[in-house]
């Protein structure tokens, strides 16, 4: 694994995250939507008891992954951190967090810094040989 690719694994679990979190966003919509018609139905009516409690227990083991990969993504941003401040220019640091550790686009970081973007570009290949993993 290069360096980029070691930097860029923050990001790709952030990315995880958030999608799990979409994913018990919608198994709660579709819970709520379940008890919604269950009390709504007629009382002769015999609902599916394990469903509900197949989306309950769908919802906690994501849940526990989530939380699982929080851990994985604040220890790694932690040891990122450690190397990046090992980097000895600042600018180079600061090029570093924003892109790996604050997952900004190229775009925005050329703007909060006023660099042009191949300088930018340029600032970071330096960097990333600086920064020794």
């Amino acid at each position: 694994m290069n360096t980029k690719e070691y930097l860029s694994q923050a990001y790709r679990i952030d990315q995880r995250i958030n999608s799990k979190l979409a994913m018990v966003m919608n198994l709660r919509e579709l819970l709520e939507k379940t008890n919604v018609i269950l009390s709504g139905a007629p009382k002769a009516a015999t609902p599916n008891p394990h469903s509900m409690e197949d989306t309950i227990a769908k919802i906690v083991d994501l849940e526990n992954e989530i939380n699982m990969e929080i851990d994985t993504l604040v220890d790694l941003k932690a040891d990122i951190t450690r190397r990046i401040k090992r980097v000895e220019n600042t600018e180079y640091q600061t090029i570093l967090e924003l892109r790996y550790l604050c997952f900004k686009r190229w775009e925005e970081i050329s703007v909060e810094l006023g660099y042009d973007l191949r300088y930018l570009y340029k600032l970071h290949d330096q960097a990333l040989e600086s920064l020794n993993l």
